[in-house]
């Protein structure tokens, strides 16, 4: 994938802050951790796909102020997810900024769908948001504050048939935010939803679009430009920054006039 992009802005504020990324082997995520890390801040992320994953933390190793640290962890167990959370406390520091990018669109049919395979969609695409969220919540009163960063999806606002367990939890990230953002918000811990479009990343080329979905949809979009990764991170970063320090409880939508 190419990585040159445009001028990235820059928050002087993210430097030498514990930033915690889901699912940032990968995708968006991988995008959002190179973003972060240029911003010299300690960028800790965690993730399945071992293999990309460590390559990424090779590839970024000496070229910023803090080198990037890598957990493989399945965020289903969300024992090691809280456990890698404390641990990132302890030996790297009190985390400022949590992003819950990790999810997982595969398609599912109404008629098809199971018990099981529900609670397990539930599992990957909403339950760690939660439980993230509450692990790192005792670190950022010790800060003083911080930022959570919860994606959600454009998908159940366009009404798309294809995955409903992924839809309806990504549904309830909403609700979520705006929960968290009320119980946390005394500690001046801000909780937001940042709504990606439809983000043409490795994966949905490789799975689900083709050239002719890609043109459908920059048509359907009121800027007719392919939505990349680096507009989602860019998003990250403002939220995640003291520029939006007055910002909480809200929905960020960067869909190119999508939806």
């Amino acid at each position: 994938m190419n990585h040159s992009r445009e001028q990235q802005a820059i928050y002087p504020g993210l430097a030498d802050k514990v930033v915690f990324i889901t699912g940032g082997g990968t995708g968006i995520g991988e995008v959002i951790v190179r973003q972060f890390a240029a911003q010299n801040a300690k960028v800790v992320f965690v993730d399945m796909a071992k293999e990309k994953s460590e390559a990424l933390v090779s590839e970024l190793a000496g070229q910023y102020q803090h080198d990037v640290t890598f957990f493989y962890c399945d965020i289903r167990d969300i024992a090691q997810l809280k456990a890698i959370i404390t641990r990132t406390g302890d030996e790297i520091g009190y985390i400022s900024v949590l992003i819950n990018n990790a999810a997982d669109d595969t398609r599912h049919s109404v008629e098809e769908l199971s018990v099981e395979y529900w609670d397990d969609r539930f599992a990957v695409n909403l339950r760690p948001s939660f439980f993230a969220a509450q692990s790192v919540a005792p670190q950022m009163k010790q800060l003083g504050g911080g930022a959570i960063i919860n994606m959600g999806s454009a998908s159940w606002r366009m009404k798309q048939s294809c995955m409903p367990a992924y839809t309806t939890a990504k549904a309830a990230i909403e609700g979520l935010t705006r929960s968290l953002a009320g119980a946390l918000g005394g500690d001046n811990i801000r909780v937001n939803t940042l709504i990606p479009g439809w983000v043409m990343t490795e994966r949905q080329m490789s799975h689900w679009a083709d050239p002719d979905i890609v043109e459908e949809v920059k048509k359907e979009q009121c800027l007719h430009e392919t939505l990349r990764p680096s507009h989602i991170a860019d998003a990250a970063l403002f939220l995640a920054s003291d520029q939006s320090r007055m910002m909480t409880a809200q929905t960020l939508t960067v869909d190119a006039g999508w939806t």
